[in-house]
């Protein structure tokens, strides 16, 4: 008996299981650092340094709620819907108009990758939801902000915060 005959015979992976490895590995998201959540005030002091308290006649306080409702202050979450599509981020920007997935082929009208939009620095979210309440909806866009944030007095969302 020859020596190592008794090890199995190595066959190569279908073609199918290697595409099937490849495309789950390059759906995985890429993030530029780790996801962070922030607490109220911080990001309320962030937003702040963005330029956001007032912008398009949003109170910094529009801005904390949707941040809460939409990702719980998550930069890292990514929700599937039925679609295919993701929102992705603090502020959860749909994948279908506004930023590119590896799989997408949509408008990208943010021109950036969905996956800069999970980055904890929120410069990316910042500027692509700047462009979004641009639109005559303005944060209205966003069905979370009209149904949580809309029309109700929001200032306890800043009470306390240091701004």
């Amino acid at each position: 008996m020859e020596a190592g005959s008794w090890a199995p015979r190595r066959r190569p992976c279908p073609p199918g299981i290697v595409l099937v490895a490849l495309a789950s590995l390059l759906s995985c998201p890429l993030t530029p650092g780790q996801a962070k959540v922030y607490s109220r005030c911080e990001l309320a002091r962030v937003l702040q340094d963005f330029g956001l308290d007032g912008f398009r006649g949003y109170s910094l306080a529009d801005w904390i709620c949707l941040a809460y409702f939409a990702s719980g202050f998550n930069t890292g979450a990514v929700d599937h819907e039925a679609d295919g599509s993701t929102n992705n981020g603090i502020f959860q920007i749909n994948s279908r108009k506004w930023c590119k997935t590896l799989d997408s082929s949509g408008p990208n009208m943010c021109h950036m990758h969905c996956f800069d939009l999970l980055d904890p620095d929120l410069k990316d979210s910042v500027i692509c939801a700047m462009k979004i309440t641009q639109d005559p909806q303005g944060l209205g866009s966003w069905e979370t902000w009209r149904h949580h944030c809309q029309g109700i007095d929001l200032s306890d969302w800043v009470d306390g915060c240091d701004l």
